[in-house]
This record gives C-alpha cells, sequence and structure tokens, in this order.
C-alpha cells in the first residue's frame, strides 16, 4: 500500500500538505492541490484508519447492535444504515443478539435472559474503540438498556428510548393505519374488523389507534366485537377471520401479511371471494405479498428511510464540533417515519 509520505514524495510536498488536502483543511494553490487529488486518485492511497483514529480518539467505526437478522426489518435497515455511514467513510460492524432465534416472540420477558446476551456485546463495543451504536429492534418496544449514563451516542432504531439523550426513529404507526382505514371507509365499509397482534404490542396499540381514528372522522362508533387480539402468527389471521365474520363485517384489515395470510387461508376455505365478496387490507408489504391473490392492499414499511435517518443522527453527534451549541431536552426525541399505502386488488367498493 502506497504511504502517505509517498504520496508527498511524488507531489514534491509536505506529508502534512497532503495530509490537509485530504482533510479539506490546506489552504495551498488550486494546482497543488488537484496535483495531491490526481496522485491519491493514480496510486489507491487509502489513510491508515486506525493511525488516524490513535491520533483523534475516533476509529470513525460504529456498532450497530440487531435484535435478530432474521427479523424481515432487519437487513434492509441495516443495508441502509451501512450505506449511508459508507457515505462519510465511517466503517460498520454488526453484532446479532439472535433473540428471535433464541426464544422466538417471548425473549422480551425474559430480563435476566436478555441482559446475559446484551452484556458482552456491550462489553466488545466498550473495548474496541466504537465511536457510537445504532440499536436496531425486531419491534417497536421501549428499551432500556441504553440511558443518559452510556458513554457513547446511541440511536434507537425501530424502538424507544425513555432517554432524552437517545433518539428514536420508528415508523408512524397511528397514521399509517388510519390512512389504510380512510381509505376502507371510503369504499363505503363501515363493519371493518381489525386483526392485531399482541395486546400489549406498541404496533397494536398505535395501529388500534389509527383505526379508532378513522371511525371516529367519519362519524362511526367504534365496536369492541369487532376486534381480535392475535399473536402475529398466520394461524391467528385464520381465527381472526373466523371470529370477525360473525359479526358481518365487509372488509377485514390485518396489522401484518403475516396474519393477513391467515385471512385469505380462511376465506379460501369458506368459498368467500376477497376484494368481491369481502375486502382485505394488510400491513407490511412484506415479500409473501407478492404471491397472494387477488393482489393484497397494503402498507409499507419504510425501512430504507429508518436505516438512513438513523445513520444520520449518529453521524450528526458524531461530526459536530465540541463548540456546537447542543439542544438540551427532557423529552426523548422520537422521529416518525410515514408508511406508504399500496393500492391493489383485494378491497373493492360496496
Amino acid at each position: 500500500m502506497v504511504t502517505l509520505k509517498e504520496v508527498a514524495e511524488i507531489c514534491g510536498v509536505s506529508a502534512t500538505t497532503v495530509s490537509n488536502v485530504i482533510n479539506g483543511k490546506e489552504k495551498t494553490s488550486e494546482e497543488t492541490r488537484q496535483r495531491i487529488l490526481q496522485v491519491v486518485e493514480e496510486t489507491g492511497y487509502k489513510p491508515n484508519i486506525i493511525a488516524k483514529g490513535l491520533r483523534s480518539k475516533k476509529s470513525r467505526t460504529i456498532a450497530i447492535i440487531a435484535e435478530d437478522l432474521a427479523q424481515f426489518t432487519s437487513p434492509t435497515i441495516i443495508e441502509s444504515i451501512m450505506e449511508n455511514c459508507e457515505k462519510l467513510d465511517y466503517r460498520v460492524v454488526v453484532h446479532n443478539l439472535r433473540l428471535y432465534d433464541r426464544w422466538q416472540d417471548t425473549w422480551y420477558r425474559r430480563e435476566d435472559e436478555y441482559n446475559a446476551v446484551i452484556a458482552p456485546v456491550i462489553r466488545d463495543v466498550m473495548s474496541a474503540q466504537i465511536d457510537g451504536v445504532i440499536y436496531v429492534a425486531g419491534h417497536a418496544r421501549v428499551v432500556k438498556t441504553f440511558n443518559n449514563n452510556f458513554n457513547l451516542p446511541v440511536v434507537m432504531c425501530y424502538a424507544f428510548s425513555e432517554s432524552a439523550d437517545i433518539p428514536s426513529v420508528v415508523i408512524d404507526d397511528e397514521e399509517s393505519a388510519y390512512e389504510m382505514v380512510t381509505y376502507l371507509i371510503g369504499n363505503g365499509h363501515r363493519r371493518i374488523g381489525f386483526i392485531g397482534g399482541r395486546i400489549d404490542n406498541i404496533h397494536t396499540a398505535q395501529r388500534l389507534a389509527g383505526y379508532q381514528k378513522a371511525m371516529f372522522e367519519q362519524g362511526l362508533l367504534f365496536d369492541p366485537k369487532l376486534v381480535y387480539y392475535g399473536d402475529w402468527s398466520r394461524r391467528s389471521g385464520y381465527d381472526g377471520a373466523r371470529k370477525l365474520l360473525e359479526q358481518d363485517v365487509t372488509a377485514l384489515f390485518g396489522i401484518s401479511d403475516l396474519m393477513t395470510g391467515g385471512i385469505y387461508d380462511f376465506l379460501y376455505e369458506k368459498n368467500i371471494r376477497i376484494g368481491r365478496d369481502i375486502s382485505v387490507a394488510g400491513f407490511d408489504n412484506e415479500g409473501i405479498s407478492d404471491f397472494f391473490r387477488p393482489r393484497l392492499t397494503t402498507t409499507a414499511l419504510p425501512l430504507r428511510e429508518i436505516g438512513k435517518r438513523s445513520a444520520e443522527l449518529l453521524l450528526h453527534k458524531l461530526e459536530e464540533s465540541d463548540e456546537e451549541e447542543k439542544t438540551v431536552s427532557t423529552v426523548p426525541q422520537i422521529i416518525k417515519i410515514p408508511c406508504s399505502m399500496r393500492v391493489r386488488d383485494s378491497v373493492s367498493k360496496i
């Protein structure tokens, strides 16, 4: 590998001049600057990140701590984080806690086991000269692992923090559900079944709030008999459809595409034509929704934008100078990214 000193010798300038030009600090002639940049490109010179980190006490490396890479939301979010970090010459290391692989969807009730998994990861991060951390959750919840006393900048991604120092980037569940239910009402539906996840889940609560808001604004009374709580599985979508069809619904809103697959299963068994006899809407725009027939009207998650905003927030924290005025707040910063509807063939007018 070509060294900084060798680039300087080729250009006939000092190593300090080369370093300053590369870092945008040197006020030298345009001819010299262009010559240095040309030689850097021709030789493929890359700064020694380790040496640079030792001098600046920064490694330009961030850690992503993912609850589980197998969660369908995680790969796209993480790829977007990495892409945006690389644009500013930051390296990324990824730690996979494998929480869902270990304990399926029951791990968040296992505080001791969770701490036993994350504690060694945090020790690794703290000992590796990492500049900051992005925590990528598998579903929305309040993460208490990081607080105001944590020694590194942190951004919470797809989850919430209790700390005013730790911003959170999440999807706008309530507004997105509101948009979908408003669309169903606009197509003439008044009795709309809501098939949710677990009753204590943040996604379920916020999407139900959006459902209720849309009903209220259209002058429709909320009927709790039209709400079914499942467990995010395909089977719970099947059971929810069977239960709610007894309530004479004209539309079913499954708040995950996986559960909506169960809705389709039940309706096909009963020879009820989706998009004709009954309307169905989903949420997530997950890959499986491409295989539904008729094509599913659903809501696409802004996963790339969530990753991008999370990276921007952390990199801004890392790049801001000591002299830059920092906003002091006692309320956690929550950035909600809107979803987008995908109108297809499973909803019809009545």
